[in-house]
Formats: C-alpha cells, structure tokens, sequence
C-alpha cells in the first residue's frame, strides 16, 4: 500500500507548465549535402555524427571520432555527452558546436530540419534480418514528409534515405527518453534558441521532458519505458527519492536487458540515496550478461558505490578499470585523482 500511494504521488505531482514553440512548416523539406557512411564493428554513434559533421565540410570518415570516442572498439555504447564533447572539444578548426537535450517532439524534429539542423535522435533498435534483440542506435534524421507520415533517414547499419513513419520515430525513440543531439554553426545559435524555447535551459529541458514522462505513465501504467524516463528525469533534477522510485517500478514491469548498457542514470539515483549495493547488484549483472563487461560507465558507477561504502581501494579499482578500458572517461579519471590526491 505505501508502495502504491507513493506512485501514485510522482504521477499526480502538480504539472510544471512550460512553453511550446510551433513554427509554421512546409509540408516535406530535405537537408541536402549529408554524405553517407555506413558504419564499422559496433560503431553506430562515430558513424552518425560524421555522417552529421559533414554537412559543416567535415571531410573525414568515422575513424576519428570513433578513435576518441571509444578507443576500445568493443565498447558498447557512446552516450549523447560524449558525442556533443567530441564536436565541442576536438574540432578546432570546424566552425560547429553541439547540445544533446531530452523530451523532443514530432514536431521539434520537423522545426530542427526545416530550419536546416543536422538532428541525430538516440532509440531502441532490432533491425532486420538478424533480429539480435533490442538495443540501442543513433539515427541522423535529414527530412520529413507529412503526406507520408515518414522521416528520411541516414541509417548507419541499415543504409542511406531509409524511411521511418512518424509512428516509429515515436514509439523507439521514447525508449531513450526522447533524446536528440543538434548540430550548429555559432551563427546559428539564435534561431536554435527560438526553435527550443525553454528546453535551451539543460534544467528546464529535464523538467520538460519530466512532464512528458509522466504523462505517459499515467496513460499507460504499465509502460517501463515511461517509468524509466521517469527516473532519469526526476535524477536529472536532483529528485533522487522520487527517481528510485520510478526506476524501480520500471524494473518490476521489466525492461529490457541490454538496457544499462546504454542508460546510467539510475546507478547515480541508487547511489545518490545511500543504495550502493542496489548499484553494486546491477553492475554485477550487466558484467555478467555476455557484453556488458564492454561499458566503462558500469566499473565507474561501482565504483562511486565502493567510494560510498568505503571500500576505496576496491573502488580505485573500478575506477581504474574504467580508464583503462576509455582513457578518454574523464568522470572516472577526475574520481581517481580525487581519491589518490587525499
């Protein structure tokens, strides 16, 4: 009963109104001048964004990126920050920056496109024909057409101007939380800022995408996905309570396996409350499960749990383990440093 009735008390919070933004569209348009690459070995998210660089005249392959990105070719997932800090940090010489937010629309994508923004958009993925079980994937969105209900896509695993109905986008991409990645010249900025309103505000964006959540769990009680969505936005905000919560009827309803190879925000929810072998247990699993032993965020995450249970060599450990894997981790390399400089 206490269990229900504090459900119940994150799905009828009081809404947080926030302003939406409708610009008026043509019915199709197409960003021309995006070069195809289909990706390496486990090499969606380099892929993707070079395929999205090119537009500015980036002018190499996937190689690159995929270099500093995941050094580790088996690494399982690059997430939305790493691939905004690799444009925002190891790109000089090309004049473009990138934000990732959570929470976009239907129709943010159609603004975003028609305004001539590259969108990479992160969802659950089981292509055909080898239908290996769900898992995650970027796609470079490039146009969309309303009298056929479709975006048109630069697939990196599947191919170059695939179609996707509207119906898809939304159904897949809400297993990531609506996320979405916009590329940008800095004189562009401006009307990047008219096109997301408030969702410019990385807070305000969570609050956002918050609501979006929990509408959707309240339509559908049963949904995971909104459930998980639901804890990652209230982590996001620092609602750490009220996210475990949410992620823990997530994991009753049941969620997909390879889940937390992709998704880290509920290992700093549980850590975040004091529940670091609730943390410790889901790492332990995600080794164990035939790939996750590939994900950095796994050793880093237990290892801020040893940290908490004051297991500090035990949690270099993990620490260690991390960079080792992706010398580029810095949430793992600043951790160890903090640890080591005491």
């Amino acid at each position: 009963m206490k269990i229900m009735t504090m459900l119940l008390s994150l799905l009828l919070a009081s809404s947080l109104v926030y302003a939406s933004h409708d610009l008026l569209l043509p019915s199709s348009y197409q960003i021309s001048d995006l070069r195809y690459e289909a990706q390496g070995w486990n090499n969606c998210g380099p892929a993707t964004l070079t395929m999205a660089l090119s537009y500015f005249g980036y002018d190499n392959n996937q190689q690159p990126a995929a270099q500093w990105l995941k050094p580790n070719t088996e690494d399982k997932n690059v997430s939305p920050w790493q691939m905004t800090e690799f444009v925002n940090t190891q790109l000089p010489d090309l004049p473009v920056q990138a934000i990732a937010r959570s929470g976009g629309t239907l129709q943010l994508l159609k603004e975003l496109i028609a305004s001539d923004f590259p969108v990479i958009i992160e969802e659950g993925y089981d292509p055909e024909p080898e239908r290996l079980g769900w898992m995650g994937h970027y796609l470079l969105l490039h146009s969309y057409d309303d009298i056929q209900a479709t975006f048109i896509t630069h697939d990196s695993y599947s191919g170059p101007n695939l179609p996707y109905s509207y119906e898809h986008i939304e159904k897949f991409w809400q297993h990531f939380n609506y996320n979405y990645i916009v590329l940008y010249q800095p004189d562009q900025w401006e009307t990047l800022q008219d096109i997301l309103g408030n969702n410019i505000d990385p807070d305000q964006n969570y609050i956002n995408a918050l609501e979006i959540a929990r509408t959707e769990a309240v339509d559908n009680p049963q949904d995971a996905f909104a459930w998980f969505n639901l804890g990652t936005n209230y982590a996001e905000i620092g609602m750490f309570e009220e996210a475990t919560i949410a992620y823990d009827q997530a994991r009753k309803i049941g969620i997909p396996w390879r889940m937390l190879w992709y998704q880290f925000s509920i290992y700093e929810a549980y850590n975040a409350v004091g529940r670091y072998t609730d943390t410790i247990e889901l790492a332990r699993m995600v080794l164990n499960d035939g790939g996750g032993q590939y994900v950095e965020e796994t050793y880093y995450y237990a290892g801020v749990a040893r940290e908490g249970l004051g297991e500090i060599n035990r949690a270099l450990d993990n620490y260690n383990a991390a960079i080792t894997f992706n010398p580029n981790f810095n949430p793992a390399r600043e951790a160890r440093e903090r640890l080591t400089d005491t």
